[in-house]
């Protein structure tokens, strides 16, 4: 009897609870889930800003940019969290800033590029 490639399975839906503190420098990011939802509660810009240096550092600096824009690099992601049927919602300081797992792409908010835009500014 033949049997499907694992690729084709289909995964079966999660349902998550879950509640993590993790302390980063000096903030606390909050991760909770609740049946597919999953929101990660970064307190600010800054802290953000610090963690996304962190991916910037592991780069290869003789790695080629990615085409496409921003965006692009974040469809891979939002792919992965879509198969395995969860939505993630990733807020700074309240407000939502990116949506994976719904629609045909990575959502980004208003509020998180102008919380980008503030953030270059307060660096000046």
């Amino acid at each position: 009897m033949p049997s499907a490639p694992a690729s084709t399975a289909a995964i079966p839906p999660f349902d998550l609870w879950a509640k993590l503190a993790i302390d980063f420098d000096d903030a606390r990011i909050l991760v909770v889930a609740d049946g597919n939802k999953i929101i990660v509660g970064i307190p600010d810009q800054r802290t953000l800003d610090k963690l996304t240096a962190l991916g910037e550092k592991a780069k290869k600096p003789d790695a080629p940019k990615a085409g496409g824009g921003p965006l692009a690099s974040l469809q891979p992601m939002h792919d992965a969290v879509q198969r395995l049927g969860l939505v993630l919602d990733l807020r700074v300081g309240g407000k939502t800033y990116a949506e994976f797992g719904v629609g045909a792409g990575p959502r980004i908010t208003a509020a998180a590029v102008m919380g980008k835009i503030s953030s270059f500014f307060g660096g000046l």
